[in-house]
This record gives C-alpha cells, structure tokens and sequence, in this order.
C-alpha cells in the first residue's frame, strides 16, 4: 500500500503557497516606493544633503560681519605706599578699592580679501550640488540594488515552484512503484531507489525554502519595514526583460548623466575654486572693525568718587602679507596639482565606465541568446521527459533512466531561471549606468 505518512513535510511545504496567498501582493513599484520612503540608508543620505543645503548662506561664506555683546566687572584693592623725592613723609593709602563695569557691543567686518569670500560661496553652491548628486547617486544605487534583490525573490519563488512540480513527478514514480512493488513486478532495489530520490527532491524543497525566506527578509529589511519577516507575495511570476535596448542611446546618455561622472568634473570645480581660494592671499586685506562701549569706575579714595566713559570707537584695518615662508606659493602649486589630478581621475572614470559598459552589454547580448537557447533546451527536456515517463507506465524503462529525464528537466528550468535573472541584472546595470534606473519608479 502507498505509504502516506512520508509526504506530510512535503506536503505541509506544498501548502505554503496556499497558506500565504492571503497575504500582501506588492509589485517592484510599490517595492521601490516604500523603500525610497523608509531606507534608513536614504535618511541618513537626505539628512546629509540637507546638511550641504544649510551651510549655503552668506553669513557662512563670510559677506556678512559679526557682531558681539560682552560685558565685565572687575574688583581691585591695593594697599599704596608713596615715597616723596624731597624726603618728606610717606603717604600711605590702605585698602584702595576700584570697582570697574564694563559693557559694549562689537563689529567685526571682512570687506575685502582678495575674492576670497565670493570664492566661498560659489564653493558652498558647489558642494550643495555635490550634495545632491550623491543623493541622487544613492538613490540610483537603491533602487538598482532592490530591484535586483526583487527580481530574486521572484526568481527563487520559481525554483521552489519548480521543485514542487519535482516533487510531485517524484510522488508519483513513488506511488507507481510501491504499487508494482505490491504485485511482485518490481524489486526492492527499485522501491529503495525512488524513495531515495523523493527525499533527495524534499531535501532540496526545504532548503529552498530557507533561501526564499532569506531573499524575503532582506527586501524587507531594504523596505525599511517594521517587521523583517512579514509575508507579501511578488507581483510577478515571471522574470521579463527589455531586449530591445538601444546600446548608442544608453552609451551617449551615460556619458551625459551618469551621476558617478558628473561627481568627478563637480571634483575638477571644487579644485578650481580652491586654486582661486588660494590666490586670494595674493592681495591685500581691508578689515573694518566698530564698537560702543560704556565703562563705569567706582573709588573709594582720591578727588573722584565716580567716572563713567562711553561712545563710539572705529577703525579701519588695511593690511597684505608680504612674505610668508614661501608657504603662499607652495599652497598654489599644490593646488595646481589637484587640479590636474582631477582631470585624470575624471578621464580615467570616463574610461573605466566605457569598459564596465562594454563588458555590460556584451554579457546583456550573451544571456539574451542564452535565454532563448535554455527555453529550447527547457522545451526538448519537457518532450524527453513526457516519453520516458510513457514508457516507463508501460514497464518499457528503468527507474534510472526516468530519473535522469526528471533532472534534466529540472535542470533545464533552473538553468533558464538563472539566464533570465542574469539578463535582468545586466539590463539593470545598463540603466542604472545611463542614468535611466528611474524608469522602473515610472515603469507601469
């Protein structure tokens, strides 16, 4: 008699799917668009763009003055002995008090110092964009990473999909030869044989499960979610790509947009503006420099009991930096040689993104034919395996010869599951280098 007892794992694993159709099903946009909100990755990069935002003003790169309020009390007793020239008597004073207060506001102004504070500020809006482009960078980073890890997800929900259908085709080999083996048409060795080969398949079903529990939990983690290990099923059931990519139309507009290039050439800027920081010291320095103060004197001894001084005081300071120890001229050539180093960085990151797109779009092209060469294979193993599953009812094959159809035919779906993922990443890779990765936010 078939043996049921051996397929309850089996079968409690069959069911999962069933168990989990009520929950959630979320599609790569809704994927990408709760992520973009709750990726603590993307806060912390927000919070750092910010950071560049705020310290764009005036006041931070030196156009406006700084003003200060302070105040003082001061308390002092001396003891004084005077000793007269012509040898007269002393005259000694004990405990001679003063007692100071003092208060007043100060202005401090830079107006000119060679450029040095416009030159600032076009440095502030520079790294305000540097700010931007990073975010925008990591933005561009997320969303190829999510997706990636998405289209994974939906790829090991097909493998284990696959291998239920592989454990069902060995199920059944199972039930046929227990029952042959009932009737004395088969030995033991092969009743042995399809056990071994249906635990071998409910081995490979549990582990798999394992693996897309992992992928889910991460998706979750990348979706910033509360709950790492809440269940949502993937929209899609199949990994589909655009096989009709332009490469010129994603070459020039790499070479316009990719975030990683314009980074380099706002690095070449900054350069730029640290040269012209740097020539500032070349000029002179005109300082204002303003105050109202009030002091008021408290005696206890002397001809005045109290004085009180107070107003205005303004000066004007026009200075320049006649030698410096060379230090002048040595913070200028090295900054030359900044500038000519982030011209060859930027040149080389032209080229080596000129490379990772080669390399890109050859591998693109390669698991486009392979994928349609694994469906072909997938389709022969469909036909091989139908005939020898015939011929095996029919007592025309071997236990052996019917396993060995099984996992070519597994494998012929495994190995086109792993051309498509690959296809899927490449294309990926070539949109997120040609600054194009938003389309999957927009995709419908």
């Amino acid at each position: 008699m078939f043996n049921s007892k051996r397929f309850i794992l089996p079968v409690i694993l069959l069911l999962l799917p069933s168990l989990l159709a009520a929950q959630t099903v979320i599609d790569l946009k809704e994927v990408i668009r709760i992520g973009l909100e709750n990726n603590y990755d993307l806060k912390i990069s927000r919070n750092e763009q910010q950071i560049s935002d705020n310290n764009v003003t005036p006041g931070n790169a030196g156009f406006l003055p700084t003003i200060g309020l302070n105040s003082g009390y001061n308390f002092r007793s001396n003891n004084i002995d005077q000793f007269p020239a012509d040898g007269s008597e002393t005259v000694s004073t004990r405990s001679s008090v003063t007692q100071t207060v003092d208060a007043g506001v100060n202005l401090n102004w830079t107006i000119f110092e060679g450029f040095k504070v416009q030159t600032n500020y076009k440095r502030l809006q520079e790294l305000k964009s540097v700010g931007e482009l990073n975010m925008q960078l990591a933005v561009e980073n997320f969303i190829a990473d999510i997706t990636a890890e998405y289209y994974n997800y939906v790829q090991q929900a097909l493998r284990m999909q696959n291998l239920k259908q592989a454990l069902s085709l060995s199920r059944e080999r199972l039930r046929i030869v227990e029952a042959r083996y009932q009737i004395g048409s088969l030995s033991r060795l092969d009743l042995q044989q399809a056990r071994v080969d249906f635990n071998a398949d409910s081995s490979q079903l549990i582990q798999q499960y394992e693996v897309l529990h992992s992928s889910r939990i991460r998706l979750n983690e990348m979706m910033g979610v509360d709950n790492v290990e809440q269940h949502f099923l993937a929209a899609d059931t199949t990994i589909s790509f655009d096989p009709t990519l332009s490469k010129s139309e994603l070459y020039n507009n790499m070479l316009k947009v990719n975030t990683s290039l314009l980074l380099a050439e706002k690095n070449k800027v900054l350069s730029e503006l640290d040269l012209k920081m740097a020539q500032s010291q070349n000029y002179p320095y005109l300082r204002l420099n303003g105050e109202y103060g009030f002091t008021h004197f408290d005696y206890n001894t002397g001809g005045v009991d109290k004085q009180r001084n107070w107003g205005p005081t303004v000066g004007v300071t026009l200075g320049f930096t006649i030698f410096d120890g060379f230090n002048r001229s040595r913070e200028q050539k090295n900054a030359r040689l900044r500038i000519n180093n982030r011209e060859l960085q930027l040149e080389r990151q032209k080229l080596m993104l000129q490379s990772d797109f080669a390399n890109m779009w050859l591998a693109y092209q390669n698991n486009i034919e392979l994928t349609n060469l694994e469906k072909e294979s997938l389709e022969n193993a469909q036909i091989n395996y139908e005939i020898a599953m015939d011929r095996y009812k029919l007592g025309d094959l071997s236990g052996i010869l019917l396993r060995e159809a099984q996992v070519s035919l597994l494998q012929a779906e495994q190995r086109l599951l792993t051309a498509q993922y690959r296809t899927k990443l490449y294309e990926i890779s070539l949109l997120q280098i040609s600054g194009r990765i938003g389309e999957y936010l927009s995709a419908q």
